[in-house]
């Protein structure tokens, strides 16, 4: 997976993941009114109204695109009427060829992480039959419980040929608190980079690792550090756009061949309409607001690359 990755960023020249994070106030009033109508102001109606919105997004941008990421917990909120617009929303991002990376953030050990890691990314077989749950591509992991809680992980991406994004610089504003504190002299996010990088090499692609991480963008310079730390990871990079994080910053999360980062936007794109420079397109026209919103990020990052 982290191959086919890498030849669609290539091949669309963007790498870029759009972050399916919908709330219902990104919503535009016409989506939510047909949603209630059909299924009741309750959960089942929001979740309908959520689904009716990504997929939207989807029709407009799969293909400029490689990837989407659905944060679950933006699903989760409407409990299981909610899931099942995550599901749906999964479904249709692979139907139309986007890789999906589930944005779930797990974190266990021993046969937590391993039943994680097959509802996500593996199969059950129940009465000689195999099932999926979620199917995403790759997911997002937290390491603080250590090997225990990832190799789990790791294993299920090798029978499955998917991947995993660990948290290891993340981009919101008091990350430093536990990823900042010195240890022998180095900050810890430093040696989790080492630890992913250790980790990626029990799983390789042809030329990056399947096991990737995920660096923000509004740290730079520590961006830079871990790139050096971790030559053949995939850099998942959230914080481009609306938690400030810049286009002419993110030149060292890629390698000299173009490729090694993968960039985030989630706001920015799928409420593109709401944004003073997209408003012009309207409500009704919000799927457009965002592809244009693709299409301007594209031209930022290589833009900012070249330079």
């Amino acid at each position: 997976m982290i191959n086919k990755l890498a030849k669609r960023i290539q091949e669309l020249e963007a790498p870029i993941v759009v972050g399916l994070d919908p709330m219902l106030s990104y919503v535009p009033e016409h989506i939510i009114k047909k949603a209630y109508k059909e299924k009741g102001e309750n959960l089942e109606g929001a979740a309908e109204a959520i689904w009716l919105f990504n997929k939207g997004i989807i029709d407009a941008v799969y293909d400029l695109v490689p990837a989407v990421k659905p944060q679950v917990a933006m699903y989760e909120q409407f409990g299981i009427e909610g899931m099942r617009s995550y599901v749906r929303t999964i479904d249709y991002a692979k139907d139309k060829g986007l890789i999906v990376i589930g944005d779930v953030k797990r974190g266990d050990i021993g046969s937590t992480s391993t039943a994680y890691a097959m509802g996500h990314l593996g199969k059950i077989s129940i009465g000689g039959v195999e099932f999926r749950g979620f199917d995403e591509d790759f997911i997002t992991v937290n390491p603080y419980l250590g090997s225990d809680g990832i190799l789990p992980f790791i294993e299920v991406c090798k029978q499955e040929n998917k991947g995993l994004f660990i948290l290891v610089k993340t981009s919101n504003p008091s990350s430093g608190e536990f990823q900042d504190k010195l240890i022998d002299g180095r900050p810890l996010y430093e040696l989790v980079g080492e630890k992913v990088a250790e980790w990626g090499e029990l799983f390789m692609g042809s030329e990056y690792s399947y096991i990737g991480a995920v660096v923000g963008a509004t740290y730079p310079e520590m961006g830079k550090k871990l790139r050096r730390i971790m030559p053949k990871t995939f850099i998942l990079v959230p914080g481009y756009g609306a938690q400030g994080g810049k286009a002419e910053d993110l030149k060292h999360f890629f390698n000299k061949d173009g490729l090694g980062a993968i960039v985030n936007s989630s706001r920015g794109i799928i409420a593109a309409y709401k944004l003073p420079q997209y408003e012009s397109f309207g409500e009704e026209a919000y799927a457009a607001a965002s592809r244009q919103a693709v299409l301007d990020m594209r031209e930022d990052l290589k833009k900012a690359c070249r330079n």
